[in-house]
């Protein structure tokens, strides 16, 4: 087993230093936000809370897509905006196709609960990158501190989080 394991974790480590990064938003910002998420769903957390992180790294998973579309001349909004955003949130929506998850099950103001986290989150994450944008514009295109391209949305999706778990507890 461990002659199988360093042959493939070399693999994996030269296939990450070769891959060319995208900055649309920042693969550490996604990672973190799969991370939250995953993390949630093991702890048994609130739908709505986890809709709200699963709204944000599809967001994210979105921008990261679309910043690499353009990045490699692809000019077409539809290839850069429109499948991309179909694409993550249609694979998203394939949560309600796994056994034993029915939606509407559990409701919030008469949505579905993982829905409405979805929502939120996604609004969440887009007010944080466009405020963490506009920091940026107003400190002459550097951000104020390190990793703020990380912090400011990451914390937008904290708030939401635990304005609803305010909510629902």
């Amino acid at each position: 087993m461990k002659k199988l394991f360093s042959p493939m974790l070399f693999a994996l480590v030269a296939a990450i230093m070769i891959v060319p990064a995208a900055m649309a938003v920042c693969p550490v910002c996604t990672v973190a936000v799969g991370a939250g998420l995953e993390g949630m769903r093991l702890l048994g957390v609130d739908d709505v809370i986890t809709g709200i992180w699963a709204g944000g790294l599809t967001l994210s998973l979105f921008f990261w897509t679309a910043g690499w579309l353009k990045k490699h001349n692809v000019k077409s909004v539809f290839w850069q905006i429109i499948v991309p955003f179909v694409f993550y949130y249609g694979l998203l929506a394939l949560v309600y196709a796994l056994p034993g998850v029915e939606f509407g099950a559990a409701t919030l103001w008469g949505i579905d609960k993982f829905l409405l986290g979805i929502i939120v989150g996604t609004i969440a994450f887009y007010m944080g990158a466009r405020w963490y944008i506009k920091i940026k514009r107003d400190n002459g295109g550097h951000a104020k501190f390190a990793f703020q391209k990380v912090v400011v949305p990451l914390s937008f999706l904290i708030i939401a989080s635990v304005v609803f778990w305010l909510i629902t507890m």
